[in-house]
């Protein structure tokens, strides 16, 4: 297998649509973020995640991040990063918005370790931030697991993660409210959500 780096020098993306442009035949693309694409590599645990052009600068920071929380099981391990990459474990799962869409159930105790790995973060110096249905996944051994850490360090309060936890028991939660939703349906709240266009449960 080729080095990591090499890897990553395949990934090619467009500066002005940020489009994948080629890869390796190694690398499977698996999810699409609005700072990188992350590909699993082949015969491997593991993912690369690669920065868009503009976005360079948060591999450094989301790579030290993970440094920082190397040895909690709630976050997938790093094992290296460059000047655009980052690798780390592939997750095997379904993300909260993927549970919803899908109508698997997310329970009290999924939402209850969801804290408690924020709080482990919180132990080490760092600002739990920008927590949202697609960076929390539950495994497929029904393990809770955490990504995208890029701003772990941001001064500001960020109520992202308790506005949700207060919509899971005030709506979700509740015996006759819809545990599938369409992702549009869903998509169409989380725009509203971010333009503060609907009332948050802070």
């Amino acid at each position: 297998m080729e080095s990591y780096q090499a890897l990553a020098e395949t990934v090619v993306i467009s500066d002005k649509n940020n489009r994948l442009m080629q890869c390796d035949d190694s690398l499977t693309l698996v999810g699409t973020g609005r700072s990188a694409y992350v590909f699993r590599i082949k015969s491997s645990n593991k993912v690369i995640k690669v920065f868009f052009p503009r976005f360079v600068h948060v591999a450094k920071e989301e790579a030290e991040i993970y440094k920082e929380l190397q040895g909690i099981d709630y976050y997938p391990s790093g094992y290296d990063s460059g000047a655009n990459y980052i690798v780390m474990d592939f997750i095997e799962g379904l993300t909260f918005f993927e549970c919803i869409t899908n109508g698997k159930k997310i329970t009290p105790n999924h939402i209850n370790e969801v804290d408690y790995a924020l709080s482990l973060a919180i132990d080490r110096g760092l600002n739990p931030s920008d927590i949202h249905l697609r960076n929390i996944f539950i495994t497929s051994q029904g393990e809770v697991k955490l990504i995208d850490v890029a701003r772990f360090r941001q001064k500001k309060d960020c109520t992202q993660w308790h506005d949700i936890k207060k919509a899971y028991y005030q709506l979700y939660y509740k015996r006759f409210f819809p545990k599938k939703i369409p992702a549009p349906l869903l998509n169409s709240v989380a725009f509203l959500y971010k333009k503060q266009m609907i009332p948050t449960y802070g």
